[in-house]
């Protein structure tokens, strides 16, 4: 059986996330008002959510590999 293909991750989650909600908002721009426009703007929002979530995760110390003293 072949290993898994394993790609070493060169950005953390929050940039990637900030990234891909950039890009998302920039191809809603050029298209007319509908369904697919409205759905590229929702999954931007989504990934804005999500990279809040992990700031306020890490703030906390919550993430994997940390502890939170009692």
């Amino acid at each position: 059986m072949q290993q898994p293909r394993h790609t070493p991750k060169t950005s953390s989650a929050d940039e990637r996330l900030t990234r891909d909600s950039r890009n998302l908002r920039k191809q809603a721009e050029g298209m007319p008002a509908g369904v697919a426009r409205d759905d590229l703007l929702r999954k931007a929002r989504q990934a804005d959510r999500a990279s809040r979530v992990l700031d306020r995760l890490s703030s906390l110390g919550l993430l994997a590999g940390t502890e939170i003293d009692p």
